[in-house]
Protein backbone atom coordinates (compact mmCIF):
# COMPACT_ATOMS: atom_id res chain seq x y z
CA UNK A 1 0.00 0.00 0.00
CA UNK A 2 1.08 3.65 -0.47
CA UNK A 3 2.19 5.26 3.06
CA UNK A 4 -1.01 7.78 4.67
CA UNK A 5 -1.55 9.73 7.71
CA UNK A 6 -4.16 7.86 9.34
CA UNK A 7 -5.81 4.05 9.16
CA UNK A 8 -8.94 3.74 11.10
CA UNK A 9 -9.24 -0.19 11.52
CA UNK A 10 -12.81 -1.43 12.59
CA UNK A 11 -15.75 -1.79 12.92
CA UNK A 12 -17.39 -5.22 14.54
CA UNK A 13 -15.28 -8.16 15.00
CA UNK A 14 -11.78 -7.33 14.02
CA UNK A 15 -10.01 -8.70 16.68
CA UNK A 16 -12.21 -11.56 18.01
CA UNK A 17 -9.53 -14.79 17.92
CA UNK A 18 -12.59 -17.01 17.57
CA UNK A 19 -13.86 -15.64 14.48
CA UNK A 20 -14.60 -17.84 11.86
CA UNK A 21 -12.37 -16.71 9.02
CA UNK A 22 -10.45 -13.93 10.33
CA UNK A 23 -9.02 -14.69 13.84
CA UNK A 24 -5.30 -13.66 14.41
CA UNK A 25 -5.68 -11.76 11.20
CA UNK A 26 -1.99 -9.88 11.78
CA UNK A 27 -3.50 -6.63 9.03
CA UNK A 28 -6.27 -5.62 11.71
CA UNK A 29 -4.08 -5.53 14.34
CA UNK A 30 -2.07 -3.16 12.07
CA UNK A 31 0.63 -5.54 10.92
CA UNK A 32 2.19 -3.80 7.32
CA UNK A 33 -0.33 -0.97 7.70
CA UNK A 34 1.97 1.98 6.10
CA UNK A 35 0.44 4.84 8.20
CA UNK A 36 1.77 7.50 10.86
CA UNK A 37 -1.47 6.60 12.85
CA UNK A 38 -3.46 3.69 13.52
CA UNK A 39 -6.73 4.29 14.91
CA UNK A 40 -9.84 1.98 15.91
CA UNK A 41 -13.19 2.79 15.79
CA UNK A 42 -16.07 0.37 17.25
CA UNK A 43 -13.27 -2.63 17.31
CA UNK A 44 -14.57 -5.96 18.82
CA UNK A 45 -12.84 -9.18 20.60
CA UNK A 46 -16.82 -10.60 19.83
CA UNK A 47 -17.09 -13.74 21.34
CA UNK A 48 -13.55 -14.01 22.30
CA UNK A 49 -13.18 -14.28 26.34
CA UNK A 50 -10.17 -14.93 28.69
CA UNK A 51 -9.45 -14.22 32.29
CA UNK A 52 -5.31 -13.48 31.12
CA UNK A 53 -4.62 -10.72 29.29
CA UNK A 54 -3.50 -11.13 25.01
CA UNK A 55 -0.23 -12.69 24.35
CA UNK A 56 2.39 -10.20 24.09
CA UNK A 57 2.83 -10.45 20.46
CA UNK A 58 -0.67 -9.31 19.97
CA UNK A 59 -0.52 -6.27 22.77
CA UNK A 60 2.91 -5.06 21.14
CA UNK A 61 0.88 -4.88 18.33
CA UNK A 62 -1.99 -2.98 19.20
CA UNK A 63 0.84 -0.51 21.43
CA UNK A 64 1.13 1.53 18.08
CA UNK A 65 -2.43 2.55 18.22
CA UNK A 66 -2.16 6.17 18.43
CA UNK A 67 -6.51 6.02 19.81
CA UNK A 68 -8.10 3.14 20.53
CA UNK A 69 -12.09 2.95 20.51
CA UNK A 70 -13.96 -0.42 21.08
CA UNK A 71 -17.63 -1.03 21.03
CA UNK A 72 -18.35 -3.36 24.35
CA UNK A 73 -16.94 -4.16 27.86
CA UNK A 74 -14.90 -7.27 27.24
CA UNK A 75 -12.97 -5.53 24.59
CA UNK A 76 -12.88 -2.78 27.00
CA UNK A 77 -11.51 -4.99 29.80
CA UNK A 78 -8.92 -7.04 27.68
CA UNK A 79 -7.27 -3.51 26.08
CA UNK A 80 -7.42 -2.65 29.71
CA UNK A 81 -5.59 -5.83 31.15
CA UNK A 82 -3.33 -6.13 28.33
CA UNK A 83 -2.08 -2.43 27.36
CA UNK A 84 -2.97 -0.67 30.85
CA UNK A 85 -4.99 1.88 29.14
CA UNK A 86 -8.52 2.89 29.15
CA UNK A 87 -9.90 2.73 25.70
CA UNK A 88 -13.28 4.70 24.59
CA UNK A 89 -16.39 2.50 24.45
CA UNK A 90 -17.84 4.19 20.96
CA UNK A 91 -21.44 3.41 19.51
CA UNK A 92 -21.36 0.83 16.46
CA UNK A 93 -21.09 3.16 12.87
CA UNK A 94 -24.83 2.63 12.32
CA UNK A 95 -25.95 4.42 15.35
CA UNK A 96 -23.20 6.85 15.05
CA UNK A 97 -23.95 8.19 11.67
CA UNK A 98 -27.78 7.29 12.07
CA UNK A 99 -28.75 10.00 9.11
CA UNK A 100 -26.66 7.42 6.41
CA UNK A 101 -28.26 4.62 7.68
CA UNK A 102 -31.83 5.71 8.41
CA UNK A 103 -35.00 5.35 6.31
CA UNK A 104 -38.32 6.98 6.25
CA UNK A 105 -41.23 4.67 6.61
CA UNK A 106 -43.11 4.17 3.51
CA UNK A 107 -46.73 5.37 3.65
CA UNK A 108 -49.23 3.09 3.85
CA UNK A 109 -46.98 0.17 4.45
CA UNK A 110 -48.74 -3.07 5.91
CA UNK A 111 -49.01 -4.18 9.27
CA UNK A 112 -45.71 -6.09 9.62
CA UNK A 113 -42.34 -7.05 11.54
CA UNK A 114 -38.78 -8.00 10.60
CA UNK A 115 -36.94 -11.33 11.71
CA UNK A 116 -33.56 -10.64 11.64
CA UNK A 117 -31.23 -13.86 12.69
CA UNK A 118 -31.12 -17.76 12.44
CA UNK A 119 -30.74 -20.77 14.93
CA UNK A 120 -33.47 -19.16 17.41
CA UNK A 121 -34.81 -21.10 20.52
CA UNK A 122 -38.11 -23.03 20.43
CA UNK A 123 -39.65 -20.66 23.20
CA UNK A 124 -38.52 -17.39 21.38
CA UNK A 125 -40.58 -18.49 18.33
CA UNK A 126 -43.53 -19.77 19.83
CA UNK A 127 -43.99 -15.96 21.41
CA UNK A 128 -43.04 -13.88 18.87
CA UNK A 129 -45.04 -15.75 16.20
CA UNK A 130 -48.04 -15.72 19.13
CA UNK A 131 -47.61 -11.50 19.95
CA UNK A 132 -47.73 -11.36 15.61
CA UNK A 133 -50.81 -13.90 15.42
CA UNK A 134 -52.85 -11.92 18.14
CA UNK A 135 -52.38 -8.65 16.43
CA UNK A 136 -52.44 -9.92 12.30
CA UNK A 137 -48.72 -8.93 12.26
CA UNK A 138 -46.97 -10.28 8.77
CA UNK A 139 -43.62 -11.04 10.10
CA UNK A 140 -40.59 -10.61 7.11
CA UNK A 141 -37.45 -12.69 7.55
CA UNK A 142 -34.84 -10.60 6.00
CA UNK A 143 -31.32 -12.59 4.70
CA UNK A 144 -32.02 -15.96 6.40
CA UNK A 145 -34.72 -18.68 6.41
CA UNK A 146 -36.96 -19.07 9.20
CA UNK A 147 -39.48 -20.81 8.37
CA UNK A 148 -41.90 -19.53 11.18
CA UNK A 149 -42.16 -15.95 9.54
CA UNK A 150 -44.81 -15.18 7.07
CA UNK A 151 -42.30 -14.13 4.32
CA UNK A 152 -38.79 -14.68 3.54
CA UNK A 153 -36.57 -12.39 1.87
CA UNK A 154 -33.14 -13.88 1.17
CA UNK A 155 -31.88 -11.71 -0.94
CA UNK A 156 -32.08 -8.55 0.67
CA UNK A 157 -29.72 -5.98 0.10
CA UNK A 158 -28.38 -3.05 1.96
CA UNK A 159 -30.65 -0.70 0.80
CA UNK A 160 -33.83 -3.01 1.28
CA UNK A 161 -32.76 -3.86 4.92
CA UNK A 162 -32.79 -0.18 5.66
CA UNK A 163 -35.96 0.44 4.40
CA UNK A 164 -37.94 -2.76 5.86
CA UNK A 165 -36.29 -1.59 9.26
CA UNK A 166 -37.84 1.78 8.81
CA UNK A 167 -41.18 -0.18 8.02
CA UNK A 168 -41.66 -2.29 10.31
CA UNK A 169 -43.76 -2.24 12.90
CA UNK A 170 -41.21 -4.01 15.78
CA UNK A 171 -38.44 -6.17 15.39
CA UNK A 172 -37.36 -9.81 16.64
CA UNK A 173 -33.91 -10.95 16.34
CA UNK A 174 -30.09 -12.58 17.90
CA UNK A 175 -28.36 -10.36 16.15
CA UNK A 176 -26.63 -7.69 17.14
CA UNK A 177 -27.44 -4.86 14.11
CA UNK A 178 -30.60 -5.90 14.82
CA UNK A 179 -30.49 -4.31 17.71
CA UNK A 180 -29.09 -1.58 16.17
CA UNK A 181 -31.02 -0.94 14.07
CA UNK A 182 -34.16 -1.24 16.25
CA UNK A 183 -32.73 1.25 18.09
CA UNK A 184 -31.62 3.15 14.96
CA UNK A 185 -35.43 3.85 13.78
CA UNK A 186 -36.67 3.56 17.36
CA UNK A 187 -38.63 0.54 16.78
CA UNK A 188 -40.03 -1.77 19.76
CA UNK A 189 -37.53 -4.97 19.85
CA UNK A 190 -37.13 -7.98 21.42
CA UNK A 191 -33.61 -10.00 21.21
CA UNK A 192 -33.03 -13.50 22.53
CA UNK A 193 -29.32 -13.90 23.51
CA UNK A 194 -26.79 -16.27 21.83
CA UNK A 195 -23.31 -17.72 22.96
CA UNK A 196 -21.26 -15.89 19.59
CA UNK A 197 -22.71 -12.76 20.08
CA UNK A 198 -23.46 -12.40 23.61
CA UNK A 199 -20.26 -9.73 24.59
CA UNK A 200 -22.08 -7.45 21.99
CA UNK A 201 -25.55 -7.57 22.52
CA UNK A 202 -25.05 -7.59 25.98
CA UNK A 203 -23.04 -4.67 25.88
CA UNK A 204 -25.25 -2.76 23.69
CA UNK A 205 -28.56 -2.88 25.78
CA UNK A 206 -26.43 -2.71 29.13
CA UNK A 207 -24.98 0.98 27.29
CA UNK A 208 -28.07 2.21 26.28
CA UNK A 209 -30.18 1.07 29.26
CA UNK A 210 -32.33 -1.34 26.77
CA UNK A 211 -32.12 -4.41 29.18
CA UNK A 212 -35.53 -5.38 28.83
CA UNK A 213 -35.99 -6.07 25.22
CA UNK A 214 -33.16 -8.70 25.89
CA UNK A 215 -35.02 -11.61 26.77
CA UNK A 216 -34.60 -15.21 28.29
CA UNK A 217 -37.05 -18.80 28.16
CA UNK A 218 -38.14 -17.44 31.93
CA UNK A 219 -40.16 -14.23 29.87
CA UNK A 220 -43.95 -14.63 30.13
CA UNK A 221 -45.68 -13.73 26.88
CA UNK A 222 -46.88 -10.55 28.75
CA UNK A 223 -43.32 -9.18 28.50
CA UNK A 224 -42.59 -10.35 24.64
CA UNK A 225 -45.60 -8.19 24.01
CA UNK A 226 -44.52 -5.62 25.90
CA UNK A 227 -41.53 -5.67 24.10
CA UNK A 228 -43.05 -5.27 20.96
CA UNK A 229 -45.70 -3.16 21.08
CA UNK A 230 -44.42 -0.28 23.46
CA UNK A 231 -42.38 2.39 22.02
CA UNK A 232 -38.81 2.78 23.07
CA UNK A 233 -38.11 4.39 26.73
CA UNK A 234 -37.30 8.09 26.40
CA UNK A 235 -34.30 7.74 28.67
CA UNK A 236 -33.16 5.12 25.69
CA UNK A 237 -33.10 8.36 23.42
CA UNK A 238 -31.38 10.35 25.47
CA UNK A 239 -28.69 7.77 26.11
CA UNK A 240 -27.74 7.15 22.32
CA UNK A 241 -27.42 10.91 21.69
CA UNK A 242 -25.01 10.97 24.92
CA UNK A 243 -23.19 8.29 23.63
CA UNK A 244 -22.97 9.86 19.86
CA UNK A 245 -21.92 12.66 21.06
CA UNK A 246 -18.65 10.70 23.25
CA UNK A 247 -18.24 9.14 20.15
CA UNK A 248 -17.57 12.12 17.87
CA UNK A 249 -15.15 13.41 20.39
CA UNK A 250 -13.31 10.28 20.27
CA UNK A 251 -12.96 10.95 16.96
CA UNK A 252 -11.99 14.22 16.79
CA UNK A 253 -9.56 13.45 19.15
CA UNK A 254 -8.51 10.70 17.15
CA UNK A 255 -7.46 12.52 13.74
CA UNK A 256 -6.53 15.85 15.48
Amino acid sequence: MEPVDVVLVGSDEVWNFYHPWYAGYPLFFGEGLKAKRLVSYAASFGNYQTKSPLEEKWASRLRRFTAIGVRDENSRRLIQESLNLDPALVLDPCLQFDTVCRREPIKGRRNQAVVYGHGFPNWYMRSVRAWADARGVHLISLGYRNEWADEQRLTTGPEEFAQAMANARAVATNFFHGCVFALLNAKPFVCAPSEYRSNKVAALVATVGAHDHLVTQEAPQAHFDRALDEPLSSTIHIRIDELRRRSTDYLDHAFK
